[in-house]
């Protein structure tokens, strides 16, 4: 899973970034898709 992004992570900062990086793209796929459900029964309700 590292081992893809490490081209495009690579700084000066090494591993713990990479994690970090990863930590926010998870939060911010979990939170697309539950505000994804979220409007889709806003709009099923009307």
């Amino acid at each position: 899973m590292m081992g893809m992004n490490a081209d495009m992570m690579s700084g000066g900062l090494g591993g713990g970034m990479m994690v970090f990086g990863w930590l926010l793209y998870l939060l911010f796929v979990v939170a697309l898709v539950l505000s994804a459900i979220a409007l889709g029964k806003y709009i099923g309700k009307n």
